[in-house]
């Protein structure tokens, strides 16, 4: 029997269908409405999970959601910072009135990133597991001994915004200096501006990603900062939760070596404890369907 799963994101909901193997057999996606009611974002993924449900021949064994937080999972409610309409929304709910008599497991979207890559990717065998995305913000979640690890209220995993420069720029989170400041895609980009890098009003990370790859100092050196603060970053989590693995994937972590050669470099010297020595950090290997494969798992658990 199949596993329906959802991914709610700022940008994009996606839907899919997974089996006992982990494999996606359906996957359906939209944009995620924008400047509308709370009501309007529900219709556009009741459409997709409604269209799933039918394909699934109207039976699935267990939904997983994974959602963009802050998530309360003792309510079953959603506040994603990126959708504004949905502050408290009761998601799983919602869903649970879709598939009656179905169980529905919530999640944010980090720890289901963190599930999937464990599951089927570039985790599997990890004992203790952090799941990173850096793309236009900086995420993440935790496995541990093989479970997913939610913390008190389900928001644990929330790496983005561990304080790397306390006297730093303040963060969309009302902090200041948290390592999304510095290491997301924007805020690469706005320091290169910031330092003098000459590029088109619309160029993004991915163009300073190609600038740094043809050798543009400003460009190479806002990598390198942003690096920094991720390796920073990790070394202090790593310490925390003794990790034996991190999973690095999203937008920016696609640049490769440009992010992976100084954050590993970084890593080295600030990750001095003993007992981080054998702390590895590697490319994800889901991509973007690392949620759903995550939600599916987080279903069956």
């Amino acid at each position: 029997m199949l596993t329906l799963c959802l991914d709610i994101g700022g940008t994009k909901i996606a839907v899919g269908l997974v089996d006992d193997t982990g494999a996606l057999v359906h996957t359906a996606t939209c944009p995620t409405p924008a400047g509308v009611a709370a009501e309007q974002v529900w219709s556009a993924a009741e459409a997709l999970i409604g269209d799933a449900v039918r394909i699934a021949g109207g039976v699935v064994a267990g939904v997983g959601i994974a959602s963009a937080g802050p998530v309360n999972l003792a309510a079953g409610t959603v506040s994603p910072v990126n959708i504004a309409a949905w502050r408290g929304f009761p998601l799983r709910q919602r869903v649970s009135t879709l598939v009656p008599g179905v169980p529905v497991r919530l999640g944010g979207d980090g720890v289901c990133m963190a599930l999937g890559e464990h599951w089927q990717g570039a985790g599997r065998g990890a004992g203790f597991l952090l799941g990173m995305v850096v793309s236009t913000g900086v995420g993440g979640g935790l496995v541990l001994e093989g479970l997913p690890y939610d913390g008190r209220t389900g928001n644990a995993g929330h790496v983005g915004h561990v304080v790397v420069d306390p006297d730093g720029l303040r963060c969309a989170c009302g902090g200041r200096g948290c390592v999304e400041t510095v290491a997301s895609g924007p805020s690469m980009t706005r320091w290169a501006r910031a330092n003098g890098w000459s590029a088109s009003p619309t160029a993004g990370a991915k163009e300073l990603a190609e600038a740094a790859s043809g050798g543009d100092p400003l460009a190479l050196r806002a990598f390198n900062r942003g690096a920094r603060a991720l390796a920073a970053m990790i070394a202090s989590v790593g310490a925390v939760c003794d990790l034996d693995l991190v999973v690095v994937g999203g937008g920016v972590a696609k640049s490769g070596a440009l992010l992976f050669e100084p954050l590993l470099a970084a890593l080295a010297e600030y990750a001095r404890l003993d007992f981080l020595a054998g702390l590895r950090v590697v490319p994800a290997e889901l991509g973007g369907n690392a949620g759903l494969v995550g939600a599916a798992r987080l279903a069956g658990l």
